[in-house]
């Protein structure tokens, strides 16, 4: 009988150890299905983006900037200055709003200044290009020009930027109450579009905490993505 007992203790014991490694093991698992999840939702909305939809004329369009490597655009913030040229070139859009601050790497011009060069060499006139210089996130990018384009009295607006950043970016310009709301995307022949898109991930992960934030009066960090 005593034995028996004793046995009973020692499984009980051993049980216990368990137990706490059990429910770590449990929480982990939980947490990587809903990360997985997470990630699946926000790949859909990424990648669910119709980038097809007509674009009605504008005043303005918003050129989102990206990276200058030696103070000229990268092969990525071409393909969106391209695209904006032949929005002017079409006359969807009148004039173009480059925004953009100074990047970190290393360069002396900002986003706005880069963008605004690349397009005079390629003709387009300098009263059609007006520059927002202080941005360092989307966020940032829409706001700024935004209050440009108010001073500016520019009533309907644009914005230009890729594909797999137009979802974000049309829900950030919704948060800023832009109206009407238009984002017109181009597809990137250049960018390696799995790390992008896990870039972006991470990105809109960010922006969902921000606007979470934004709602109860908080004003989040500021961030590149």
């Amino acid at each position: 009988m005593i034995k028996t007992v004793s046995k009973r203790s020692s499984t009980r014991k051993r049980s216990r150890k368990r137990r706490p490694w059990l429910l770590l093991f449990r929480v982990v698992a939980w947490l990587t299905i809903a990360g997985v999840f997470w990630c699946g939702y926000l790949l859909w909305l990424i990648n669910g983006y119709n980038s097809q939809k007509p674009i009605m004329k504008a005043d303005a369009g918003i050129v989102l900037g990206a990276a200058l490597w030696n103070n000229l655009p990268s092969p990525a913030l071409k393909e969106r200055l391209d695209f904006a040229l032949e929005l002017v070139q079409s006359r969807t859009v009148d004039k173009l709003i480059l925004s953009g601050g100074l990047d970190a790497n290393g360069a002396t011009k900002t986003e706005a200044e880069g963008m605004r060069d690349y397009l005079l060499a390629k003709g387009i006139s300098a009263d059609k290009l007006l520059l927002e210089n202080k941005s360092t996130s989307t966020y940032e990018n829409l706001a700024f020009s935004k209050k440009i384009a108010d001073e500016k009295k520019l009533g309907t607006l644009l914005v230009i930027t890729h594909d797999y950043h137009a979802a974000r970016a049309k829900e950030i310009a919704k948060k800023l109450d832009f109206s009407p709301l238009q984002v017109a995307a181009t597809k990137s022949k250049v960018l390696n579009p799995v790390y992008n898109e896990s870039r972006e991930v991470l990105a809109f992960t960010k922006w969902k905490l921000d606007s979470l934030l934004l709602s109860l009066g908080i004003r989040p960090s500021d961030s590149s993505l």
